[in-house]
């Protein structure tokens, strides 16, 4: 969902971010348009009528994935590219989608892709910010809590990180109409229940609640019994609010050197306008997030020093 409302946010006819003219001809690329979230997001992208011109790159695949949803009756070009011509892939790019990367597997956490994702990541980061500098960025790879962090420092190096266009898709946490803060694995996934409908859940309720909200996603992953993860709702989430819970740079915990934080956000013409405070937060909620800020400076910090 969040994705989908930047993308419609920022390429609105309304907004400053782009004029009329380029605002009626936005190009997405999508980085990872072969896998099992890259191809229903290219399809989900086609449909939308403010993306008119959509790039789809992958390592093996994408040219075929073009080919396939080109065949959708909208208005909107779609060019495919392989692995040899990311630099073609990105030419001209307003908004990149990145859910490039390896899917987990039953048993795995998030963190346990950070290994193989992360090298992708800071490559494709890399990238970007020697063609389209100027791009807002939108990471579904995991985990997010150290990939975003790597999309940020790999952008910093090149000297052209802007804070406002970098997001981590978290989404897929959210369980309407409950607002979920930290960041986007397991403890860190912090659900504000006592400002939702949920407010009257208590004891052994609660817990059983905030586990299924914390880890839904291994839910998916052990469902589809080996053969991927939550694609379709991450795909989903990656396509579609203007103020919703994301994984960006923010300032709410940076005093204690966590300086990237999920929370409620809201779009503006250049990407983050404002970053919403989390407010009165019950004795349940802050013991969530005093387990979630240790285990969440790790993962950015992991991040950070893969680049560095």
């Amino acid at each position: 969902m969040f994705a989908r409302s930047a993308i419609r946010t920022l390429a609105a006819p309304s907004s400053r971010l782009f004029s009329s003219s380029s605002a009626r001809h936005t190009k997405v690329a999508v980085l990872g348009a072969g896998g099992g979230i890259g191809q229903p997001l290219s399809l989900l992208l086609k449909t939308d009528p403010l993306v008119t011109s959509l790039s789809l790159y992958d390592i093996r695949g994408a040219p075929g994935v073009a080919a396939d949803v080109s065949h959708i009756d909208t208005a909107s070009e779609v060019n495919g590219y392989a692995a040899d011509h990311l630099d073609d892939a990105l030419q001209g790019v307003e908004v990149v989608v990145i859910p490039a990367g390896v899917p987990r597997k039953p048993g795995m956490t998030r963190d346990d892709l950070f290994n193989t994702n992360a090298s992708i990541v800071r490559d494709l980061a890399a990238a970007v910010a020697r063609v389209a500098p100027t791009a807002c960025i939108l990471v579904i790879s995991n985990p997010v809590n150290s990939t975003v962090p790597i999309v940020a420092a790999t952008l910093e190096k090149a000297g052209v990180f802007n804070p406002k266009r970098v997001f981590g898709v978290t989404t897929l946490d959210v369980t309407p109409p409950v607002t979920v803060v930290g960041g986007h694995s397991g403890a860190t996934i912090v659900p504000l229940l006592s400002s939702s409908n949920g407010k009257s859940v208590s004891g052994e309720a609660y817990e059983k609640l905030v586990h299924r909200i914390q880890f839904g996603g291994d839910e998916v992953v052990k469902a589809k019994d080996g053969a991927g993860s939550a694609t379709l709702s991450m795909a989903y989430a990656g396509a579609k609010g203007v103020t919703t819970p994301t994984f960006v740079k923010s300032p709410l915990f940076a005093d204690q050197g966590i300086d990237f934080f999920s929370s409620n956000v809201e779009l503006g013409p250049e990407g983050v306008e404002k970053i919403h405070p989390l407010g009165e937060l019950s004795a349940q909620e802050t013991k969530l997030l005093e387990a979630c800020l240790p285990e969440l400076k790790k993962n950015i910090e992991k991040g950070k020093a893969f680049v560095a």
